[in-house]
């Protein structure tokens, strides 16, 4: 495996693919501290349908970065762990939300200056 970027096979394509879904990183950063049930999950994130929550949590364990742990019982219960390689994605999750802390409102004006000069344009 290559180190360039730009290459289909580079491992750091691996990592900004697994960043850039739009839930990956929600809902690695929502098991930090600890194992949640999938309607756990579903009250924490806003927005997060149950189909896209169970996708999402399919897609982290097949990557290594979610564990499943079933509990027999009437019903039986799920809970879904971040692993040892998962804990690995909290820094950078961390980094680039402390960035878009501080740098989103610049970027929403860039949006909006983009919106209103297509709109003069038409």
């Amino acid at each position: 495996m290559t180190t360039d970027a730009f290459l289909s096979d580079c491992r750091a394509r691996l990592a900004f693919d697994l960043l850039s879904n739009t839930w990956n990183p929600v809902v690695l950063w929502a098991l930090r501290a600890g194992p949640r049930r999938p309607v756990e999950l579903r009250e924490q994130i806003g927005g997060i349908s149950s189909k896209v929550l169970t996708e999402t949590l399919r897609r982290l364990q097949s990557k290594g970065l979610v564990d499943r742990q079933a509990h027999p019982g009437a019903p039986p219960r799920v809970e879904y762990r971040l692993t040892t390689l998962g804990r690995t994605l909290l820094a950078p999750i961390d980094a680039v939300g402390a960035w878009a802390f501080e740098h989103g409102d610049e970027v929403m004006a860039a949006q909006e200056a983009e919106c209103a000069t297509k709109s003069l344009s038409e």
